[in-house]
């Protein structure tokens, strides 16, 4: 083996402090077995020969139809998680069965790689756990030897766009859903070159295992009924079966939508939404005792409480603020959907927060880039979050009770 020496480059700590004898000594095997590994490839294309060696005459120089001949060697520069090094590559000349000549390409090492894919998904990785290609760039030049430059990050996670295509149009017939939890969320994108605030229409569903899934995020210019509308057929399109259950977060454009395409299935008004709502009707020196006194109903122990502290809520506020109890009429027995499954789902089922917690993960790691450049570049990069594990999502409360029936007739809650 060579001697080996720490590094002298201008690299971030790649001083005499940072020298690692034993990941240098890796390195240095490292070309040896990428070489081995497409000679064998090599000597398998040409029917099992070695390097030096020919099959039939020697006059034939191997140029039969079931075989080919070497054509020499070329360096090639590869960059891996094991950092950049210099490889030697055969090359060779293969016949077809018509006669003809092509030249050999290797499938470990192809032609127009200088890249693996795992040093790809290292990238992309960095890139979506929240900051720009140029930081990307520079955290990862001790890695990759300072070999990869800003538009390599950016072609490295935008590789994942295939992947985004496919799970768009993926089937969705065996896929077990109880429910869906659908809402919209705001991201800044630049639309003609100025930076505007787009609406992403997000789906999640949840298994009957109690786990949660990015089930659709499709920008559709607002959160119109014609909006959800689509983004629902092209669910039921796919083969989703209808669910148990739908948590909103109150706008009229998706309740018309679920009204027109499943109008059977119950419907659960994000009690979050509904106090905000409660709140915009109130003048704010009245908003905390407002939130104490609607916390109050919709954690109460259990549904007789819920019932009486209700009717105590609209007493009290139709004299003190009338537009805060109009606005908690207007969403009537939907906000009290929760009442009819068991206590310990109560929690899951009140709000759509986990849509509203993805999109929190989703500014936290944006927030380097001040604005997506486009519409589409939004929805992906809000999906590769989900699916390269940066954002997970657990199982719902109380989804040991998922199987039992809900109550067949809404809680009477009228006040």
């Amino acid at each position: 083996m060579e001697h080996l020496t720490a590094s002298t480059s201008g690299l971030p700590f790649s001083g005499e402090d940072w020298f690692d004898p034993l990941e240098e000594a890796v390195r240095f095997h490292v070309r040896g077995f990428i070489e081995g590994l497409v000679e064998e490839e090599l000597a398998a294309a040409l029917g099992g020969r070695a390097r030096y060696q020919r099959s039939g005459q020697a006059k034939s120089l191997s140029r039969t139809r079931s075989g080919g001949y070497r054509n020499g060697h070329r360096d090639r520069q590869l960059v891996g998680t094991f950092g950049p090094v210099t490889v030697s590559l055969p090359r060779a000349r293969l016949h077809d069965e018509d006669g003809g000549e092509r030249e050999w390409k290797s499938a470990h090492v192809p032609a127009n790689r200088r890249l693996t894919k795992r040093a790809e998904a290292v990238i992309a990785g960095a890139y979506l756990a929240g900051t720009n290609t140029r930081r990307v760039r520079r955290a990862l030049a001790g890695l990759f030897g300072g070999k990869v430059g800003k538009d390599a990050v950016s072609r490295a996670w935008r590789k994942v766009k295939s992947d985004w295509e496919a799970w768009q149009a993926r089937d969705l017939s065996g896929e077990d859903i109880v429910r869906l939890i659908l809402d919209g969320t705001g991201v800044k994108v630049r639309l003609d070159k100025r930076v505007t605030a787009i609406p992403l229409l997000v789906v999640i569903a949840v298994r009957r295992d109690g786990q949660k899934i990015l089930l659709a995020v499709k920008h559709m210019g607002g959160e119109t009924e014609a909006a959800w509308r689509v983004v629902l057929e092209d669910l039921l399109a796919r083969g989703l079966r209808v669910p148990e259950l739908v948590i909103v977060d109150g706008g009229k454009g998706l309740e018309a939508a679920l009204a027109g395409l499943m109008p059977e299935v119950p419907v659960q008004r994000c009690t979050v939404h509904k106090e905000r709502n409660l709140l915009a009707h109130a003048p704010k020196h009245l908003h905390d005792e407002i939130k104490a006194d609607f916390t109050d109903m919709m954690y109460a122990a259990d549904a007789k409480a819920v019932h009486a502290k209700r009717r105590a809520f609209l007493v009290k506020w139709r004299l003190r603020c009338r537009e805060v109890a109009v606005s908690l009429e207007e969403a009537g027995d939907w906000l009290f959907t929760f009442l009819r499954y068991p206590p310990e789902q109560w929690r899951s089922l009140r709000t759509t927060n986990a849509v509203e917690r993805l999109h929190e993960e989703f500014k936290r790691r944006i927030k380097t880039q001040c604005a997506l450049p486009s519409a589409e570049t939004a929805a992906l990069l809000f999906w590769a979050l989900v699916a390269s594990g940066q954002i997970t999502m657990r199982r719902v409360d109380g989804w040991q009770s998922l199987d039992e029936a809900p109550l067949n007739q809404p809680v009477d809650l009228a006040a």
